[in-house]
Parts: structure tokens; sequence; C-alpha cells
């Protein structure tokens, strides 16, 4: 099997202009970033046409060491459909460096299901995440010279907590001290460093709807909080304006694509295990715009990407998906059910079936917001015909429809079978009125105990004492409002990463409330995740080089 690095390289890829064309995008229209890459202008979105066009939502279930591939799985389906005479787009987020160079590797898909040129989306693409980095320190740059200049008078803050982000995994930043030597440098306070895609200014790209929202969500970040414990934001600053000024390209979505060239666009990437986990609305709107049928994804697995994108990105754009796809391997389900990573690969149809028990609280899940399931089970060459038969029958016990995916060796054709699948859903059985988890006017510890019983499946929500004084804050701030974006460990239904499987008897921990006024949430801290990823004892980096001006390892 050829590396997805190479099956890239040898993938003819057609000019920006020719992509656009299949899906009506007027080339006079795009913005070219080069010859394979351009962005195309948010203000071409049509409201009425979105109204037409069927979505649909790909997550999996509780991610393993194993991996799950549901990038892959996302485009895939997209190749399918194509195959079977649909227009379609694919929708993603743009991979992190982080992760790239971390544990993760390439994030554009893999064998002949990624979305291409994948070198350039993994690294640098359109410098949507360098232009968030930027935007974000350069808040906390100005707010450092607003304390700096009214330093030891009123106007001084009591309280900072804006912090900087950078697009890489570095646990030593995590915690910092800045304004180090002497008074020239500015005033030493304690700080520190997220990851860019948990940067509040990451999730505002992804949520605004256009370039006046942006502003106006940038002008509601708060801050810090003045003596008097009132709410400092961006508009307080006066920086609005300047800090827009740096995102003005950054919201145009990116469109590129596959390996078998066919339209997709990629833009944002907050993560789902410490932000909202969903490519931007203009994205998807986008697409929705110009496709029949559009997939898009959400990160990890259902109880935190597809929780988010129907409690959070649904809520405030107005869309729903027509089918949810859950995405499943049998080494993942044997995982769960027990079977030592050794042997996963080796049939056991007794830890196959206790594995279930995760996919089910998926699929229930996915059920009580509404949607109709389709199971996509990525097929490897040691899966046996007594294991996907047993888990077709099952599936159908649980009102879900199971379809077998095989488009990383087969690209679309090997996606066929999921795409008709996924249309016959669509056609016979769409997905109905979505039900949210809580409801807006539900107050904010009352929010995420709603999400922590009935989604995790938690007996009920520990609250440590700063998280309970935060809400509080919130409260006062008249921001309760606001729906929940938990960070939370993507490997359990647990704030426990070790409880694989479904978790039993156990509350989820909220260490603390941290308010998100311009992306519109809360995010509720629960358990030891962190914000800032760190590096693995051996970084993907090591394996990536430019060899004879090609680059190498990422895959």
């Amino acid at each position: 099997m050829k590396t997805d690095i190479e099956i890239s390289r040898e993938t003819k890829l057609l000019p920006i202009q020719a992509i656009a064309q299949q899906v009506n995008i007027p080339e006079e229209e795009l913005i070219p970033y080069g010859k394979v890459i351009a962005k195309v202008p948010y203000t071409l979105i049509d409201e009425e046409k979105i109204k037409q066009s069927n979505l649909i939502l790909v997550t999996a279930i509780t991610p393993t060491k194993a991996g799950i591939g549901k990038t892959t799985t996302s485009v895939g389906l997209a190749l399918g459909l194509a195959k079977i005479g649909k227009k379609v787009i694919v929708a993603l987020r743009e991979p992190s460096l982080g992760p790239c160079f971390g544990m993760k590797g390439g994030a554009a898909g893999g064998g002949y299901a990624q979305v291409l040129p994948m070198e350039n989306i993994n690294l640098h693409f359109t410098g949507d995440f360098h232009a968030i980095t930027s935007a974000h320190n350069m808040i906390a740059a100005l707010l450092d010279n607003h304390q700096y200049q009214h330093r030891n008078t009123p106007q001084q803050l009591s309280q900072i907590v804006w912090k900087r982000v950078l697009d890489v995994n570095d646990r030593a930043l995590r915690n910092v001290i800045t304004g180090l030597g002497g008074s020239a440098n500015g005033i030493p306070q304690e700080s520190g460093f997220d990851i860019t895609t948990a940067s509040e200014i990451m999730a505002i790209v992804c949520l605004s709807k256009d370039i006046e929202d942006l502003r106006k969500r940038i002008e509601n970040i708060i801050l810090g909080y003045t003596s008097d414990k009132k709410a400092f934001t961006v508009k307080d600053l006066g920086i609005a304006g300047a800090i827009t000024v740096l995102l003005k390209d950054a919201i145009h979505p990116n469109l590129v694509q596959t390996t078998e060239n066919t339209p997709a666009i990629v833009h944002g990437g907050p993560f789902a295990n410490i932000a909202h986990g969903c490519n931007s609305i203009i994205a998807t709107k986008m697409a929705m715009s110009f496709a029949d049928y559009v997939v898009t994804e959400a990160g990890f697995g259902a109880d935190l990407g597809a929780e988010k994108f129907f409690n959070i990105k649904c809520r405030q754009a107005g869309i729903q998906p027509k089918a949810t796809v859950i995405v499943v391997t049998s080494q993942a389900l044997k995982m769960h059910g027990g079977v030592a990573e050794s042997d996963i690969k080796q049939p056991n149809m007794n830890g196959l079936k206790k594995g279930l028990a995760n996919l089910q609280k998926h699929i229930q899940n996915m059920q009580s917001f509404g949607q109709s399931v389709v199971i996509a089970f990525n097929q490897y060459h040691f899966d046996t015909e007594e294991e996907m038969q047993f888990l077709r029958e099952w599936a159908a016990t649980q009102k879900a429809v199971f379809a077998i995916n095989n488009s990383f060796l087969k690209g679309g054709e090997g996606a066929m079978e999921l795409a008709n699948a996924v249309v016959e859903v669509i056609n016979k059985n769409p997905s109905g009125a979505l039900q949210f988890t809580y409801a807006d006017e539900d107050g904010i510890t009352t929010k995420v105990e709603k999400i922590a019983q009935k989604i995790y499946g938690a007996n009920g929500v520990m609250w440590e004492s700063k998280a309970l004084k935060s809400a509080q804050k919130i409260e006062a701030l008249s921001l309760q409002h606001l729906p929940i974006c938990i960070a939370k460990t993507q490997y359990s239904f647990s704030d426990d990463p070790t409880q694989w499987g479904v978790a039993q008897n156990f509350h989820i921990r909220i260490e603390d409330l941290i308010v998100n006024a311009g992306a519109g949430f809360i995010v509720a801290i629960a358990g030891q995740i962190m914000r800032m990823p760190g590096l693995p004892k051996q970084p993907q980096a090591l394996s990536i080089d430019i060899v004879n001006g090609l680059v190498e390892g990422l895959s």
C-alpha cells in the first residue's frame, strides 16, 4: 500500500477554476492562492439554496489508539456520493501544526480519500491559523500595554483572563510569567499559552456569519475585570477594528479538491476536546449554497464533537443534518470490549460484542437529537464476514443503517455502499427536528449537568469551588443564556481517559468555567484536560523532512 503522501503526489490536480466550475462557483469571484487553492468570498452564501441542500454529519465512536478514520470517511463519503451522480462538497476543518508535528501527523484524510494538496493543507495553507494567532496575541500585547500605561491608576485592571496562543504543542508554555527584567519591560504577571485551536478568536472565526458579525463578536471578548468587578472587553480597549483587519482574509473559506478532483472546502480548526470541534459556519453554508449534498465532520467521538455541533453550531447557525454517520472499526470496538491492543486484529466475536456498548451509547445520543443514524464500518483486510454480518444485523436492532466503507483503499468506488445508504436514509427517513440537550434559559450548572447525565451517562457533576465562583460571576454578567462547551478528554465518556467502553457510576468534575462571550459560549473545564498539548516521546517531527524538494513524513 502506498503512503498518503505518495498517493497525493500521483494525483493530477486540476486548476482550482475547474474545481469551482463543477459546482458553479463563479470563477471571477475566486481569490487564488496559487494554482490549486483559492478562497471563496463569504458573500456568495445563498440562504435560499441552503434550505434545499442535504447536510450530512460524520462523527464517530469514542476514539482509541487504533484510530477510527473519521476524516477519511468524510472525504470517502463525498467521493462515493459523486460516484453515484450527486453534486457534493465535503466541508472539513483545517489541520493544526501542533498535532501534525506531534503525535498525529497529517490530518487531511488518508489513502485514496484525501483532500489535496495535502502538504499545503497540513502546513501553513492560506495562513488562516497564523492570522488567528497574530490577532489573538495582538490583543494580548495591546492589553499589556494598557496595563503598563495605566499602572497604579484606577484604569489598571485588577484581573487579566486573556492568555496568549501558539499553534505548537509546547507544555513549557502552559504557565509563564511575563514582564520580567525591570519596569521598562512591563508589569510582571502570571500568564500562559493555549494552542491556537483553543483560541476564542478561532471559535469566533468559525461561528461568525460575516465581517460585521466577526467585529461585534471580537468587541464582546472579555479580557479582564476592573477593581469594581466589571468586565473589561476588547470594545473597552478600543481595538476591535484593528483585530478585524488582521482577520479580513481568514474569514473567507478555502476551496481545494479531493483525490478524485471533487470540490472540498476546508476552513477553521477548533479541537473538539478543548473547543467546539467544528469547521466554520461560513464554510458549511458556502458548501450548502453550491451543492445538493454536503458532508461535514465534528471532532473526536460523538459525545464531544457531535454534541457541540448540535448544541453550539447548529443552534447559532440555524442548520441541521438530514442524517448522521457514526464511524466505527472492528479494532476500536474490540479495544472498548477489553481486548488487548496487540490482539485487536485477530477475530474475537466476544470482544467485538462487548465493545458495542460504546457504539450503542453514541447511537442513542444521536437519536436523542432527532438524528437518523448510519453506521459506517471502515473495513480492514483482517475483518471477517462473520463479524461484519453480525454488526449489520445488530445495527438493525438499534434502528440504524449499516454500511461498509472501503474508501481508504478504493476511493469513491469503495464508498458507494455507504453513499447509497445515506441517500436512502435522507430520502425515506430523514432526521427529524433538532432536539437540543438543554434550553437557552437553563442555568449554567443545569446545562452542564444535562450534558453530563444525558450525553456522558454520568451520575452527576462535582463542582470545584473555583467553578462555582465562576458560575456566580457569569450570572452577574447576565451571560447564563450562552451554550456550554465542555473541555474534556476524548478517550472516555467520563473525565478519566482510562475508562474505555461505557464508563459506569461516575461524576464529571468541573474545575472551572471560562467565559467566551465573543464566541458565544461558556467553556467548562472537566478533569485534568490541557488547553496546550505537549509532545510525545517520539514526535512526528522526527519523521518530517524535505528530500529532493519533496516533503516527507506527513502521513
